[in-house]
């Protein structure tokens, strides 16, 4: 049997804070009320709104001025993208803005990956693009076709583009499961994905780049049409 993870009130507290100064409860650089009233109003004691604050302060929505106060932090021009898949959990309108970065950064990494891979790249790739085929559930072909792309930024030489990758994915992490269809058919997802590791181990950067964006743009029109 598969234990599911239990909320507890902490997680139930955080949630209900970050709504809240999502939504513009508690408005940017603004400050939160003091703990006492906050821990009145929510029914809690104060250390379990400690708990919550400090996991809001990790995530850059709050910070705390000493013998100040806690306030809202303007995420938007201070935050990273470290937050986005907290944003995406509370508005699904934040994928298709992910989107349209996941496809000018994929083109780009195809173009510096077709310039730069050498022959044990074009190894891996190929093996990984082998596994997409044989994988076994949209889940497991899902997971097969990130591992393909993590390659790609890894033969580019460049480890920002790796960690820009991962990013990415973590950002819609999420909702996942909810973008699981292009990932159905194994076949049909290698043949999506086989261009764009050909122009790459063909040291062909632009063919790269274009078989990057048709990739790219074939699957999110399906996974947005599954999410709508």
């Amino acid at each position: 049997m598969e234990t599911l993870p239990r909320e507890t009130v902490v997680d139930v507290l955080e949630k209900r804070l970050r709504e809240e100064i999502l939504t513009g409860r508690y408005p940017t650089g603004g400050y939160l009320p003091t703990e006492r009233r906050l821990a009145e109003r929510y029914g809690v004691n104060r250390t379990t709104l400690k708990h919550a604050y400090g996991r809001l302060l990790q995530a850059g929505l709050l910070e705390t001025r000493h013998g100040v106060g806690t306030r809202v932090r303007d995420f938007l021009r201070l935050g990273g993208a470290d937050l986005l898949p907290m944003l995406v959990r509370h508005s699904s309108d934040w994928i298709g803005e992910i989107f349209e970065v996941r496809c000018g950064v994929g083109a780009l990494i195809a173009g510096r990956a077709a310039a730069r891979s050498q022959a044990a790249q074009h190894a891996e790739l190929r093996e990984l693009l082998a596994a997409v085929r044989t994988a076994d559930s949209g889940d497991a072909v899902q997971l097969a076709d990130i591992e393909v792309h993590r390659a790609l930024a890894r033969a580019t030489g460049n480890r920002v583009y790796v960690l820009l990758t991962n990013t990415l994915f973590q950002a819609y992490l999420p909702v996942r499961s909810a973008l699981v269809r292009p990932f159905t058919d194994p076949d049909a997802a290698h043949a999506r994905l086989a261009p764009l590791v050909e122009a790459v181990t063909a040291g062909d950067a632009g063919a790269a780049r274009a078989a990057a964006e048709s990739y790219l743009k074939a699957t999110e029109r399906i996974m947005l049409e599954e999410l709508a």
